[in-house]
């Protein structure tokens, strides 16, 4: 009888890791295709608001590809000590990114301030914000779902950025339309820097990271997880 149980929570885990995989690959091609198109209107549009959160969804892409990588070798039962060096070094890699990317908006929205550089309207990168808001609070919670199995410290704070993600596309989104709609271009500025209050938590996290080395991630002991990004 016991053994039977133990197999039963095993083939359970198992299928759950399964859809964690596909859930992460599912996190990953959104990423790629947000990043790529709120940078590429956020360039066109002189946008410090969309641009940042373009380059937010490019360092969420990294940290995707890891963390797809990881739930692979747990779902296989293979050793996931290279992967967890993987995550090290995205974790320095994404720091540094994430450094620069907070320098950019805070220097880059006094600027257009001061010198009142009016940035142009995004449809698409209001399309894409839009989209964001609807689809990640989905995506988060059936990620928690897998998770209560597979009771992964990883994929419960990745969990955390998905949602999070939402907000800052909440925050795109405001900032885009206030302008558009209203003609106040200086609101896209004020939306850029209020991204910060996600950002800042985030680059601690990542530089926090790695300061603690390539050891072993934490089990999971059911304490709430630390903020994380888009």
């Amino acid at each position: 009888m016991l053994l039977e149980v133990v197999t039963f929570v095993e083939i359970t885990r198992a299928v759950a890791m399964v859809r964690g995989v596909r859930l992460e690959l599912i996190t990953i091609g959104w990423m790629f295709a947000e990043a790529a198109i709120a940078l590429g209107a956020g360039i066109l549009a002189r946008s410090v608001l969309l641009t940042a959160f373009g380059f937010d969804s490019l360092i969420e892409l990294l940290s995707g590809i890891v963390l797809w990588r990881r739930l692979s070798a747990e779902a296989r039962g293979a050793s996931i000590k290279d992967v967890e060096r993987l995550e090290t070094r995205t974790a320095r890699i994404s720091g540094v990114l994430l450094v620069l990317l907070c320098a950019y908006v805070l220097v880059t929205s006094a600027v257009g301030l001061l010198l009142e550089i009016k940035p142009s309207g995004s449809i698409v990168g209001i399309a894409v914000a839009a989209i964001a808001i609807v689809a990640m609070p989905l995506l988060a919670l059936a990620k928690a779902r897998a998770n209560r199995t597979i009771r992964s410290v990883a994929l419960r704070a990745d969990v955390a950025e998905t949602i999070t993600c939402a907000y800052m596309a909440g925050i795109t989104l405001a900032g885009l339309g206030a302008s558009m709609l209203l003609g106040l271009w200086w609101v896209q500025y004020v939306a850029a820097l209020a991204l910060l209050i996600w950002l800042v938590p985030e680059t601690r996290e990542a530089l926090s990271h790695d300061e603690h080395g390539e050891g072993e991630a934490p089990r999971d002991n059911g304490s709430t997880p630390p903020a994380g990004g888009s």
